[in-house]
């Protein structure tokens, strides 16, 4: 079979712009994303009772570096009977806001699958029929309806990528560089959105409050406090001791070889 040659200028003109659109479209869905999400109104005791329980949940996993009096002090602010926050701070459950989880949904789909149909379409149109390259392994025929869209030859190798196909593999494929010129939890990855989306109705669904804080203010009360830092001083001047003895101990055999040439 004679192999086919690509011919260079569709790196510069089909494959290497494919990649610059895919990347740039992520980068303004990322900051359309922040834009959106900045206009969202956040309730100020949400977010005090949100940093309460994230501050409970360190007492309990972190508290065994604190003294005794320390933890004992921390966890009578939470969970005391008559002023604690968790026995005082009641919060009606939270109904849920039809129209604005309607509203996310359809800022969703504008941010992420309109985007993604529109260029996906302007590209399968513009670059239509262009092989832009070539995996470097050989794959069976089963891949050639997702490598090869919009080029439909059965006698060509399963291993050529189309243009149409082409794309989407960036779609799917730039989560790294994203990742490096973005930071993590970023907006422009096409993957995390898409099950962000997905899961949208039970993250959008607000838990009970009162809920919430009793399942905390119980396992915050039968945490026991085991101290880490028992025995630490000990444990340091026996260690600085014996860095001591091996110093001087080193010195002498330094003196006698000297005292010895």
């Amino acid at each position: 079979m004679t192999e086919l040659l690509i011919d260079p200028k569709i790196r510069v003109w089909v494959f290497l712009p494919i990649v610059v659109i895919t990347f740039l479209v992520g980068i303004i869905r990322h900051y359309v994303s922040i834009l959106i999400s900045s206009q969202k109104k956040v309730e100020l005791t949400q977010i005090q009772d949100s940093q309460a329980m994230i501050r409970a949940r360190l007492l309990r996993e972190n508290g065994k570096y604190l003294t005794a009096h320390s933890f004992a002090m921390r966890r009578h602010y939470f969970n005391n009977e008559e002023t604690g926050y968790f026995k005082t701070q009641t919060r009606p459950p939270v109904s849920p806001n039809s129209t604005a989880m309607l509203s996310d949904l359809v800022k969703g789909n504008f941010i992420n699958v309109l985007p993604m149909v529109i260029i996906g379409g302007w590209i399968n149109w513009m670059f239509s029929g262009f092989v832009t390259t070539k995996v470097p392994f050989p794959l069976t025929l089963r891949f050639k309806p997702m490598l090869q869209r919009g080029v439909e030859l059965a006698s060509l190798d399963a291993a050529w990528v189309s243009s149409a196909s082409w794309y989407f593999l960036n779609v799917f494929g730039l989560r790294s560089i994203y990742t490096l010129v973005l930071g993590e939890n970023n907006a422009a990855d096409q993957t995390q959105a898409m099950q962000d989306q997905m899961s949208g109705a039970a993250v959008a669904m607000p838990q009970d409050p009162k809920a919430a804080f009793k399942a905390e203010w119980e396992a915050l009360e039968i945490t026991e406090y085991q101290s880490a830092l028992k025995g630490v001083e000990a444990e340091i001047l026996a260690n600085i001791n014996s860095s001591e003895g091996a110093t001087i101990y080193h010195q002498s055999k330094t003196d006698d070889a000297y005292h010895r040439s």
